[in-house]
């Protein structure tokens, strides 16, 4: 079963946040727990963890700017 990668909300305010870089290329297998990602927002990066383990698919852009809660990527 896939388990989706969605912008998480790190803060009370935050509506968004910069998908500055994967830490895990297309198509790795990845652990739960595991860096998967960088997200920036006010100036403050954060590393985000992968939800699950799996195989690592990726929909969103580095440099991109993405809303809360939206899928960004996949975890097969």
């Amino acid at each position: 079963m896939a388990s989706p990668i969605n912008v998480p909300k790190l803060g009370w305010t935050m509506e968004e946040g910069i998908l500055s870089a994967w830490l895990a290329e297309d198509g790795a297998t990845v652990a739960e727990g595991d860096p998967l990602y960088v997200l920036e927002n006010d100036k403050v990066e954060n590393e985000i963890p992968a939800p699950a383990g799996g195989v690592l698919r990726q929909s969103g852009v580095v440099g991109e700017t993405y809303a809360v809660g939206t899928e960004i990527g996949r975890i097969e």
